[in-house]
């Protein structure tokens, strides 16, 4: 912590939608999901905020209307951190056809590449900083 403002909790210490790289896109993807009927897998992780993530999205996507919804929590110690091709392997054998990262994904070149040539788009999203290009380029298809 730098100062009492990063403890803000309300809309107002939020930061502006526009700063979220790839906002817009990832409306346009879930929106296309949501139009298509898509089974949507959200791969989360088991710590506290991966968890916390993993139910907010599901629950969130449910609220609005997703029926085709269900989520994946890896064990890391078997499967590796973040969206590794063995958890894109778990979740295409559980019917994805998109999936949704929530707190990793942001370095998982070899994951979404695996889920792109399997024919599954992939929305990270994350808030750990990439520790070279996003996954995906900055692209999400």
């Amino acid at each position: 912590m730098r100062s009492a403002q990063e403890l803000e909790r309300s809309v107002k210490g939020m930061l502006p939608w526009t700063q979220l790289t790839g906002v817009e896109k990832a409306v346009e993807m879930l929106h296309d999901a949501f139009q298509k009927g898509l089974h949507i897998v959200v791969v989360g992780d088991f710590d506290a905020d991966g968890a916390t993530s993993t139910a907010l999205s599901v629950l969130a996507l449910r609220a609005l209307g997703y029926g085709n919804v269900s989520y994946l929590v890896p064990n890391r110690f078997e499967d590796g951190y973040g969206l590794s091709p063995e958890v894109v392997d778990q979740a295409h054998a559980r019917g994805a056809q998109m999936i949704m990262t929530v707190d990793n994904g942001i370095s998982s070149h070899a994951g979404v590449d695996h889920a792109h040539a399997l024919g599954i788009p992939v929305l990270v999203t994350d808030h750990h900083l990439p520790g070279r290009d996003a996954a995906g380029g900055g692209s999400y298809r």
